[in-house]
């Protein structure tokens, strides 16, 4: 049987064929054993016999390629093996017989230039024994297979020698012409050996866990897949990569049915360590079971997740297998977290993944117990001290993936409570961290999901301090290392979004921010509907803002989702002062407070006192407000967004004007000019983040201050610049200086 220039006798009887690359390599190797050691330098033999295995183990590629590649190692082997291969070609069937009958002297002799158990003489021996078994008609289409193998590879040499005299411009016509070439030669156009198939999938395995960039895109990968599969329906390793293809694009059926398809060959094959008898046939069913409910989990569809993992665990009960019901179990706390006494099946799970010996199951539960007790409200010592007793079994066990996981973890809880300056730290040590796992591909583990969510972390950090452009190259990192096809895409989506969002509330454009909740709802939910809620609010269309804020209150409420239920009770705080009703507000910020004093959310529960602080201003008790200022003005100023900090310094400033009222003159004088210096303060942190609305707030205020003291010149200069912004950005018919 011959396809495609690749003859085999008996395609499933076998582990290995000769193809006319097959024949070019062993060229390589006959040359290199008649080159005498002094022939070739120390360096071009080291390089030779590195460039040997991924020869041997690789696909199937152009001979311009195996030139171009045995010529950066030696250039003068290159010639040789050029020669040899065209004298082959262009001469007689003979010279091929003549060939593979001089190929077993290798092993001839007391010393021989190959050892017949070595990597290499393990190759000869396959080949020569597939030779063997060739009738003379297969002999002969290999032969007429290797003419018209050299045939394409001089004609490539010639076209890329034209190539490389013409100038710039085709010159990047060449790289073009490359790049598709080099699709191409990844293409098994025929079927590949057993130990070729093994390793493009173990490589293609590796490269979509930790470097899915430089893995074939989604369609070349099932193309090559299904080319695979075509020769060879039962391969199960290439049906579970199939899986995982499917994963990236989110199909859920192709998905489905190819890991279906590989526990069906897995048990048909008996390609398990267990296979025997009963015990292997139900340890591929329960497996299979728990894979199916993961990927249900996977896709949003938990009931259909429950009923797989009941079934998983049935078959596990029965089987006595303890190591598979360790992951139901962690497994059935995925599916039932948002109970109640989820914890105790957490808890339960990592006692038993220690006395079984999971470390890494044991280190995920940890993780997950540490990332529930956050948003319990628990103290940042206590989960510090429990990340520091699961980075222990990292360094133990090696398992790169979750130190990176648990940095990432430890950046989230940070940021949670408010501590910018900590979240930052953990972040940048994630970035520059090297990976203990080095893969054959030579990628490190840095395109995985924790990488991903530092770097979203970082950008969100930037642009809170006004950073926009250093936020903006981490972004466009983040779009060169995720594409938007990859599964950790949306992260790095809803924070550009949401940055964006942030931008245009601070310059006024209220129609933009508008058009970015879109976005932001198709990526979360909750989000939207919260970011459209607080364009309606400055839009002045309080009702409908109101009603969407209740509604997403109740909701979040249900979900325990404390973080975004005291930002809607502020934002709901916030519209009862602006429509004049500060003692309504004054309930609501109270209950704020003490959900945020509660869970420790430090942020949340600053800003909770400015706009007590503010309600209080309002309803006439300055000296009061003054006072709840000091206990939010040193977390603020220390970790708090640029934007927080010029409002907490306005509002100081507005109480120290009201408080002065009682004063003598020359008192008031003096809190008058202090609260000029605050304005300053205030309005350069707005500058920061071009809030020019909350700019104009600043230099009317000034323009009134510097009146009242007497200070004409300065006066003026702020009210050009009050006048100057009031025509670009007009009040929206809201009262000047009514704003927090």
């Amino acid at each position: 049987m011959m396809t495609n220039g690749v003859v085999h006798a008996n395609l499933f009887g076998i582990k290995d064929w000769v193809t006319p690359y097959k024949i070019a390599v062993l060229v390589l190797l006959n040359e290199m054993g008649r080159t005498g050691e002094g022939a070739v330098s120390l360096v071009e033999r080291r390089k030779l016999n590195q460039l040997l295995l991924p020869l041997l183990q690789g696909p199937d590629i152009t001979l311009s390629k195996l030139y171009k590649l045995i010529e950066e190692s030696c250039p003068q082997l290159a010639n040789s093996v050029q020669i040899r291969i065209k004298l082959m070609a262009e001469g007689e069937l003979k010279d091929m017989e003549q060939f593979f009958d001089d190929l077993s002297d290798s092993f001839s002799g007391t010393e021989p230039e190959v050892h017949k158990t070595s990597v290499v003489g393990l190759f000869l021996r396959h080949m020569i024994l597939a030779y063997s078994k060739l009738s003379f008609s297969q002999v002969f289409k290999l032969y007429t297979a290797l003419q018209q193998y050299f045939q394409n590879g001089e004609k490539k040499t010639v076209e890329d020698a034209d190539m490389d005299r013409e100038d710039g411009e085709k010159q990047m016509e060449k790289e073009e012409l490359d790049v598709s070439v080099r699709e191409e030669e990844v293409s098994c156009s025929g079927p590949l050996s057993q130990k070729q198939a093994e390793f493009f999938l173990s490589q293609q395995a590796a490269l979509l866990k930790n470097d899915e960039t430089k893995a074939l895109t989604p369609a070349s990968l099932q193309k090559e897949l299904n080319n695979l599969l075509k020769f060879n329906p039962d391969f199960a390793e290439a049906h579970y990569l199939s899986y995982l293809n499917n994963l990236r694009v989110q199909d859920v059926f192709s998905s489905t049915h190819s890991l279906l398809h590989y526990f069906d060959r897995l048990i048909l094959t008996g390609a398990e360590g267990k296979s025997n008898g009963e015990e292997g046939y139900g340890r591929s069913l329960r497996y299979a079971a728990l894979n199916l409910a993961a990927l249900h989990c996977r896709f949003g569809h938990y009931q259909q997740a429950e009923l797989a993992l009941q079934e998983a665990i049935r078959i596990a009960q029965e089987s006595n297998d303890h190591v598979c019901l360790q992951h139901c179990l962690s497994w059935l706390y995925v599916l039932g977290q948002k109970r109640a006494d989820s914890y105790v099946l957490l808890e339960h799970s990592v006692k038993k993944a220690v006395h079984f010996g999971l470390p890494y199951l044991a280190s995920l539960g940890i993780q997950s117990l540490v990332q529930q007790r956050a948003f319990a409200g628990k103290t940042a010592n206590k989960l510090m001290d429990a990340l520091k007793d699961s980075d222990l079994l990292h360094w133990k066990h090696s398992l790169s993936e979750l130190i990176d996981i648990s940095i990432a973890q430890k950046t989230a809880i940070w940021r949670l409570y408010g501590r910018s300056t900590m979240a930052l730290q953990q972040a940048q040590m994630l970035l520059s961290m090297n990976s203990l796992e080095s893969l054959n591909a030579g990628v490190q583990q840095n395109n995985t999901e924790s990488f991903a969510v530092a770097l979203c972390h970082l950008a969100e950090l930037h642009a809170e301090q006004g950073c926009f452009a250093a936020a903006g190259e981490v972004l466009k990192h983040l779009k060169d290392r995720f594409p938007p096809n990859s599964q950790h895409a949306q992260l790095w989506m809803l924070c550009d979004q949401k940055i964006q969002f942030d931008r245009a509330m601070n310059d006024g454009k209220f129609h933009l921010a508008d058009s970015l909740v879109t976005g932001i709802t198709a990526l979360n939910g909750i989000e939207g509907v919260y970011r459209k809620a607080v364009v309606l609010q400055a839009q002045n269309q309080m009702t409908q803002a109101h009603k969407l804020l209740q509604k997403l209150l109740t909701y979040c409420q249900k979900l325990k989702n404390t973080e975004m239920v005291i930002s809607v009770l502020l934002s709901v705080a916030e519209l009862y002062w602006r429509s004049s009703s500060p003692t309504i507000a004054m309930p609501v910020l109270l209950e704020a407070l003490a959900l945020s004093k509660e869970y420790r959310l430090q942020y949340l529960a600053s800003e909770t006192v400015l706009n007590l602080a503010y309600a209080q201003l309002i309803l006439g008790i300055p000296e009061q407000a003054l006072t709840l200022l000091h206990m939010a003005i040193e977390p603020i100023l220390a970790d708090g967004a640029i934007l927080d900090k010029g409002r907490a310094m306005f509002l100081v400033s507005k109480c120290q004007v009201a408080s002065a009222a009682s004063y003598d003159p020359v008192k008031k004088a003096e809190a008058l000019e202090a609260a000029i210096q605050n304005l300053s303060e205030a309005k350069n942190y707005f500058a920061k983040v071009d809030c020019r609305e909350r700019i104009r707030d600043v230099a009317y205020f000034q323009a009134r201050l510097y009146h009242a003291l007497g200070k004409t010149q300065e006066r003026n200069h702020c009210a050009m610049i009050f006048r100057q912004l009031h025509q670009e950005l007009p009040a929206h018919g809201v009262p000047l200086i009514n704003h927090l």
